[in-house]
């Protein structure tokens, strides 16, 4: 029987029960569990796809070519594995496939409600997750706080499951996270919004099992008692998560809290391991590895500066998984990597690239989407090219090195994307074949991970190993073949391509330090274990530079 772990967020929203629920899958699977995740999105689109990036932070794409919610990155990094479509619910998901059902008749004759046609689908989608992956157990974030109106079909939903599963056979547990905050005036922790947050939850039939306070140092033990004695849950179950240096501490915070324990003794997970023929002795009670990588994450020997030129800096979440990328080169490095965000519209002008990139190591170009601060991306581009400045352009920024090179290398003063001039006389960049005639945005674009061949003899390929490799993507625009050839015989080399020879899908520059491009997002498949190829090489070659230069 799978069991199932609901974690729930009450006070405020945005208190990390992403990374609380990443967590906690970590340290069940380093005991010897099989866990997936679901995250519920409770909001109305189908979808995080269509979503501006500065309200939402970052579309992450799953393999399958799902557009989500950030936290699924959390997910795929600390479990180490590859998530699908299925493991994201959302308002909109299921309300289109109920009101799709009643336009077929399933229902005819009776009257479609929310109770309990909406929370039947909700538990049919978990379901469907649990029973396809035969996990051990199902971990489910439902996104938003307790009182939000559009989150209660979705608790109401996994109240059901909680029953249906069996009360008293300890199969669904759950976990509720909530502010503890500190008033400076009086200095003193206060449990009140907990208990209001439970109040809430106890309203709608939930008893939470487990309480973990955020907080910005660890909760006192009188803290700790008044939740236990309000919230009516064991002292132990009371679990204090104050803010970390990083989120890869979270894991083993939450350990010597005595969260495992907890979760382990409410869904009697003991039972489930001595079932367990393949367990192993070493694969219990082990997070040494994750402490090894911690300590070489904390402990850095060596600093690089690396620009982030991006077109919504002001919000960091924007561009978590890049951060996470270089996050996870830092610890194989033991390098300590500050990311200087900069927005692409204040590089625009003369000389504002050099003015904000000639005291940096290296470039990073991620991708967007529309004209507003192109031009700046361009002009760092150009300032990296002529400064052997180490560069790694992705998605858009692998496009638009290709519009920089056309202009400046091969005097196409006027060429750039079609997507953002369609009067351009040189097109360098333009539409998918499969993107012509496309109305609807949500969902369309060339999603997902797909084979990309790479060119023996190239930089690339000494990178991967491979000529072979598979990356997720997310576009909808490609490098006009009509001008490969002369951009090749200028110096830009095309490394990599999709396996039919039609689509580019890497370039890199033959008398460059390091300057490659991807049309693909590398950031979304590096592990703390196992960090981007192109990442790692991309500090690699800067600490390179820096020894030579010392040197």
């Amino acid at each position: 029987m799978t069991k199932f772990i609901i974690i729930t967020g009450g006070v405020l929203s945005g208190l990390g029960k992403g990374v609380v629920t990443s967590s906690l899958g970590k340290l069940l699977k380093a005991r010897g569990f099989s866990v997936t995740s679901i995250k519920i999105d409770p909001y109305l689109n189908c979808d995080a796809g269509t979503m501006n990036p500065f309200e939402h932070g970052e579309v992450f794409v799953l393999k399958d070519g799902t557009e989500v919610d950030l936290d699924l990155g959390n997910y795929e990094r600390f479990l180490d594995t590859d998530l699908i479509g299925k493991d994201n619910i959302t308002t909109g998901k299921v309300y289109r496939t109920v009101i799709e059902k009643e336009r077929a008749g399933d229902y005819l004759g009776k009257t479609v409600q929310i109770i309990p046609h909406i929370t039947d689908e909700i538990n049919r989608r978990i379901w469907e997750v649990a029973e396809e992956t035969e996990v051990d157990i199902v971990l489910i974030e439902l996104g938003g706080t307790v009182g939000d109106i559009e989150s209660m079909p979705f608790l109401e939903a996994v109240r059901q499951l909680h029953m249906d599963v069996g009360e008293e056979e300890n199969n669904a547990l759950f976990i509720h996270t909530t502010l503890v905050p500190v008033l400076d005036v009086v200095g003193e922790q206060k449990t009140k919004p907990t208990q209001h947050s439970v109040k809430a939850l106890r309203e709608i039939g939930i008893e939470p099992d487990v309480v973990v306070g955020r907080s910005k140092n660890k909760l006192e033990e009188s803290t700790k008692k008044k939740i236990s004695l309000f919230c009516d849950v064991p002292e132990k179950a009371v679990i204090s998560s104050p803010n970390a240096k990083s989120i890869y501490r979270v894991p083993l915070i939450l350990q010597k809290e005595g969260l495992t324990e907890c979760v382990m003794e409410g869904l009697n997970l003991s039972e489930v391991l001595e079932q367990k023929e393949d367990l192993s002795v070493e694969k219990v009670h082990r997070m040494d590895e994750w402490k090894g990588f911690l300590e070489r994450f904390e402990n850095p020997t060596s600093k690089i500066d690396i620009a982030l030129v991006g077109k919504y800096c002001d919000l960091e979440d924007a561009y978590v998984s890049h951060e996470q990328a270089l996050n996870h080169c830092r610890a194989k490095t033991k390098t300590k990597i500050n990311i200087k965000y900069l927005e692409s519209e204040d590089l625009e002008g003369k000389d504002c690239s050099e003015k904000h990139l000639g005291d940096v190591d290296g470039l990073l170009i991620p991708g967007g989407f529309g004209d507003r601060g192109v031009e700046g991306k361009i002009d760092a581009l150009n300032y990296a090219r002529k400064n052997d400045l180490p560069t790694l352009a992705i998605c858009l920024g692998f496009q638009l090195s290709v519009v920089e090179f056309a202009r400046n290398v091969l005097g196409y003063d006027e060429a750039h994307s079609y997507e953002f001039d369609e009067k351009t006389p040189d097109p360098v960049i333009h539409l998918l074949p499969m993107q012509r005639g496309i109305d609807q945005m949500g969902g369309t674009m060339r999603l997902g991970a797909e084979e990309i061949e790479i060119k023996e003899g190239t930089k690339v390929h000494e990178i991967y190993g491979s000529t072979e490799i598979n990356e997720r993507h997310r576009h909808r625009y490609e490098v006009n073949l009509d001008y490969k050839d002369e951009l090749e015989s200028h110096g830009m080399v095309f490394s990599a391509q999709s396996p039919n020879g039609k689509r580019m899908e890497m370039l890199e520059l033959e008398d460059h330090p390091f300057f490659i491009g991807c049309q693909f997002h590398p950031e979304f498949q590096s592990r703390p274990m196992k960090p981007a190829p192109l990442f790692l090489e991309f500090v690699n070659s800067m600490l390179e530079q820096d020894d030579g230069e010392s040197g």
